[in-house]
């Protein structure tokens, strides 16, 4: 019988490079993710962590480097590209319409129209579909919210922190990439928020973590990544590691250690 680690990894960046004029914001970066594990990619301001992300979800398209999904290589020369080999990425801004209910956001661009063939044809949306299959998404990662019919701008930043990851798990069939998602939290929200990463994680979905909180990390991360000048410094299991480590292995005070 086939273990995780006997299939192809989730994801496999291969010596990704980026670079803006004379600046080598990424330089021959690579790495693998396996289905269920959650990569801390860390990096002081400035170490490429950003850039690395934008590749990876087609924001930026990379000088030089592979991608692999599963195995199989891909090219993601868009945000559409990355949606469609199954990587959602959730910002720190978020994308949520404050005006919008639950529902809508999670279905946002991508609603579903009525399967009756006049109404679809009218653009009519199936709003009872969207709403059952939405409360799946959220029941199935126990995102609690007083009501799907609830317009966003009434929910706190922990709700609406875990609406947006809710939506990039719905649709991310493989990866899904957060960029510092507790950083604007209390200490309640993020214990919220860091507990439905590690649903994610317990749902068989990869995840980048983007953070500067090493505490986050060291609670919810199986790995971490870490970059210094746009360049792979470190690759460790976080289970031999503390946060004073990896502070340490940013700064560039600890050795480099590559897995």
């Amino acid at each position: 019988m086939n273990t995780q680690h006997d299939k192809p990894p989730v994801l496999k960046v291969e010596s990704m490079s980026k670079s803006f004029g004379g600046v080598h914001a990424l330089q021959d970066v690579s790495f693998t993710l396996r289905r269920g594990e959650v990569l801390g990619l860390l990096g002081d301001n400035g170490a490429g962590k950003s850039t690395a992300i934008k590749c990876i979800s087609g924001v930026l398209i990379p000088n030089s480097g592979k991608v692999y999904i599963d195995g199989q290589e891909v090219h993601i020369d868009s945000p559409r590209r990355a949606r469609e080999a199954g990587i959602e990425t959730v910002y720190q801004g978020l994308a949520l319409v404050n005006e919008l209910n639950v529902t809508e956001n999670l279905y946002l661009n991508r609603e579903l129209v009525s399967s009756k063939p006049i109404l679809g044809r009218l653009g009519w949306l199936d709003k009872k579909r969207m709403k059952a299959e939405g409360k799946k998404v959220l029941d199935t990662l126990q995102i609690r919210i007083p009501s799907s019919n609830r317009e966003v701008i009434y929910l706190s930043g922990g709700q609406r922190q875990s609406i947006a990851i809710g939506r990039a798990a719905g649709w991310g069939r493989h990866i899904v990439i957060l960029d510092e998602p507790t950083a604007a939290l209390g200490v309640e929200q993020t214990v919220q928020v860091l507990e439905l990463i590690t649903r994610l994680s317990q749902n068989n979905i990869a995840v980048i973590l983007i953070s500067h909180n090493m505490r986050d990390v060291i609670s919810v991360c199986t790995r971490a990544l870490i970059l210094r000048h746009g360049r792979t410094v470190s690759d460790v299991d976080i289970a031999d590691v503390d946060e004073r480590d990896l502070v340490d292995y940013i700064m560039g005070t600890h050795e480099t250690q590559l897995s």
